[in-house]
């Protein structure tokens, strides 16, 4: 038995006693019992009650492939070659990785219900609770070199934008990778882009994008974590994870279909309509530098644009970090 049967059989929110939950899954109550110490460290609260079980408070919806699959159109079913669903997993980035290695990896999608070592931009880590966010991945590759890849990211942001917006979300964008909202404490980050790139500058490339998407998080993480953060629990609680996914898998196929035939300019415009800071001052760290200025937007290579001293500078995501001016 693992922990995540025991938190699929207990996703109904139900109380469920340890006698029956043992026999479901073909253990003791004592081992049972072991188990259910161990969801709290996953972000799970579980009540108990005597003559009732336990149960639990606020339970995540599993990933299901079945279900995943079968919201799909037929031309998504027919381009996606492998859907993965992990229940652990060190980075849902580095198993596709690691399949463009073994030859595999375009058109697979890598989900996972807990992340031990996911990774935001420049190695930040990923923080993860078990069924608490969305982890995916799609794996692509590209018969063109790296360079024609600028502002894939972005673009990336774009369709996630589309998506949240759909459900009701109000959605900006934060350049280069950032998915924020505005809440009553001001701005909160909802999620994040990561694209890792494998290939030659001018020949076939790999592409691993990895998007996160927190759901729902327990006190205990939001204070751990060190910055604002919001979830779709709150914003959307309508929404299902499982449609969720479903979408982004159909969202980034056509996508991804379309930019390398056309680049990033398509979805410049879009981009620019979600910026969080368009028209508004900027503080741009580079290194131990710090210039101010108004941001602009991007251009059609996803360069952010920047008005310092009444001259336009543009800025590649790899060079700066962005926040709001005073």
């Amino acid at each position: 038995m693992s922990v995540s049967d025991l938190i699929r059989l207990m996703s109904d929110g139900a109380f469920h006693s340890g006698e029956a939950l043992g026999k479901e899954i073909g253990v003791s109550r004592t081992a049972v019992w072991k188990q259910l110490r161990k969801l709290e460290g996953l972000g799970l609260s579980v009540e108990t009650a005597r003559g009732c079980g336990y149960r639990l408070l606020d339970p995540p919806e599993p990933l299901r492939g079945g279900d995943i699959v079968a919201n799909l159109s037929r031309t998504a079913r027919q381009h996606l070659r492998h859907l993965f669903v992990e229940d652990s997993i060190g980075s849902t980035n580095t198993f596709l990785l690691e399949r463009f290695a073994q030859g595999a990896g375009h058109a697979e999608v890598c989900l996972a219900e807990w992340q031990s070592a996911g990774r935001g931009r420049r190695g930040r880590s990923f923080y993860s609770e078990w069924g608490g966010n969305i982890h995916f991945s799609i794996g692509w590759q590209f018969e063109s070199g790296v360079g024609a890849l600028e502002g894939l990211s972005l673009a990336v942001g774009v369709i996630m934008a589309d998506l949240l917006s759909n459900q009701g979300v109000d959605i900006q964008l934060k350049w280069p990778n950032d998915l924020l909202v505005s809440t009553s404490e001001g701005v909160s980050k909802l999620g994040g882009v990561l694209v890792e790139v494998r290939g030659d500058t001018s020949g076939p490339c790999q592409v691993v994008i990895g998007v996160g998407v927190n759901i729902r998080l327990s006190e205990q993480g939001q204070a751990g974590i060190g910055q604002s953060i919001a979830t779709l629990s709150e914003l959307a609680p309508h929404v299902s994870r499982n449609v969720l996914v479903s979408a982004m898998i159909e969202a980034h196929i056509k996508m991804l279909e379309r930019f390398e035939q056309t680049g990033f300019a398509a979805w410049r415009d879009r981009w620019n309509a979600y910026h969080v800071y368009q028209g508004r001052a900027v503080r741009i760290y580079q290194g131990n530098t710090v210039s101010e200025g108004v941001a602009k937007g991007v251009d059609d290579t996803g360069n952010l644009m920047v008005s310092i001293g009444g001259e336009d500078k543009r800025f590649a995501g790899g060079e700066v970090s962005l926040r709001g001016g005073s």
